[in-house]
């Protein structure tokens, strides 16, 4: 297969109302739904954008996140969506690669990703992949540790393993395939929202994205009630 192979991005997420619950002592059970869906929406309208990609695929059973992806063009499998990570994107994998496809999948809570990230990480892929069948390349999280984005030629190229030191288990399994990962860091998708630290990172960034907005919105209502009762 060539480096031309057709590219489907998949996204898992699980039931947002259980999301994010390191975040608990800052943020209530409906402000932390509110933050995973709009995070999850920053990073379906990033690939929506990158006409490189044959098609955006998530995996999941939640309702608001499935409209959310239909509104961005997107297909809902419920297929796996309820094995966790790592069980959503292998089941994906399985049906992907049967038909011919490579996969790209990161995960909903990277909301500063831009398309030009994806885009380079597809041009690093298929730079790599060309003169062999089968490739894998990584974009590693912040802390080295966590894989937050693969792209596999076929989708089914390196069963796909995710949790703590999921990185370094990645690279481990590319090479017992025969297969010589790349790795690639790109500091947006590298950030991915699960601790009250990460949340600073992203304040930190003038982002024009929906997760942003949410959190401006949010304090703007703090600060009026603030002034308010003052």
């Amino acid at each position: 297969m060539n480096a031309r192979r057709k590219i489907c991005a998949v996204v898992p997420l699980k039931d947002t109302r259980q999301a994010k619950q390191r975040l608990a002592g800052m943020c209530g059970d409906a402000q932390r739904q509110q933050l995973a869906l709009a995070m999850f929406e920053d990073v379906v309208s990033a690939l929506a954008c990158v006409r490189e990609l044959a098609g955006i695929l998530v995996v999941t059973v939640d309702r608001a996140a499935s409209a959310i992806a239909a509104g961005h063009g997107g297909r809902v499998w419920a297929d796996g969506a309820c094995a966790g990570h790592t069980g959503a994107i292998a089941a994906a994998a399985r049906r992907l690669a049967a038909d011919g496809f490579a996969m790209l999948t990161l995960p909903g809570d990277v909301p500063l990703v831009e398309p030009h990230d994806i885009r380079e990480l597809i041009r690093a892929h298929r730079s790599a992949i060309r003169g062999s069948a089968r490739a894998l390349t990584i974009v590693p999280a912040r802390d080295e540790r966590g894989s937050n984005a693969v792209l596999c030629s076929p989708a089914d190229a390196v069963p796909l393993r995710f949790g703590d030191d999921s990185f370094f288990r990645h690279l481990v399994a590319a090479r017992e395939r025969g297969i010589e990962p790349s790795v690639l860091r790109l500091p947006r998708i590298a950030l991915d929202i699960d601790t009250p630290d990460d949340l600073a990172l992203l304040l930190a960034e003038a982002s024009p994205t929906h997760s942003r907005a949410l959190i401006d919105r949010w304090r703007l209502r703090q600060d009026e009630s603030i002034e308010a009762t003052a």
